[in-house]
């Protein structure tokens, strides 16, 4: 597997757990932890906005659809692809100092190398969780929507496209290293939601509610 295709997978599954967020889970402790998710994403393109000297004309976080609008870089070929993907350097980067100083390295993430690895992350990430701690429920409502946070929208896939197929020739070890890790973290998010909806549907279901 190489960097062009992780990042399409990585596009989808993102868009995938968003709209599982707005067809199933669409409740309002949902829709405030997706704005963290948006506020997250969409800061981080703003702060690379910033780097590569692209002027901010609009940002808006609190809205189904956020977005950072803002014009052409300075910084000439590498601008649009930076500011493109920077949810994926800013939202990886922001579990991290999560799981690092506020939970002290309460969750184990082992380094990832193989397209293996990453589906069996979430699974790791899963049976480190214990419900009597409130830690693990921190994961659990901060991964309702990493899809939000790092997965880049098709805009973004759109705007960087004749930078991509570069990315389908580029075999770098710590890129596809961090693509996975990325990959990895999208379908924890993916699993734990399609649980959570499971759960909401045997409940309506025992109680008699309206599915």
């Amino acid at each position: 597997m190489n960097l062009g295709i992780l990042l399409i997978l990585i596009t989808l599954f993102g868009y995938a757990s968003n709209w599982i967020n707005w067809q199933f889970l669409n409740y309002k402790l949902v829709r405030l932890l997706y704005f963290l998710g948006s506020f997250v994403h969409e800061s981080s393109h703003a702060v690379l906005c910033l780097l590569t000297g692209a002027k901010i004309k609009e940002f808006k976080v609190f809205s189904r659809q956020p977005r950072v609008v803002h014009l052409e870089p300075k910084l000439p070929l590498l601008g649009m692809p930076l500011i493109s993907l920077a949810p994926l350097f800013g939202g990886s980067a922001f579990l991290f100092l999560l799981n690092r100083f506020w939970l002290k390295d309460y969750f184990i993430i082992s380094k990832i190398s193989e397209w293996q690895e990453a589906i069996f992350l979430p699974f790791d990430l899963l049976s480190q969780i214990n419900l009597l701690e409130w830690q693990s429920w921190v994961m659990i409502f901060i991964f309702l929507n990493v899809g939000a946070m790092i997965g880049p929208s098709l805009k973004d896939l759109k705007n960087f496209w004749p930078v991509l197929i570069l990315f389908f020739f580029i075999n770098s070890p710590a890129l596809l290293g961090f693509a996975y890790l990325v990959l990895g973290l999208i379908l924890t998010n993916l699993i734990i939601q399609l649980i959570l909806v499971i759960l909401i549907f045997l409940g309506r279901l025992i109680l008699k509610l309206p599915l």
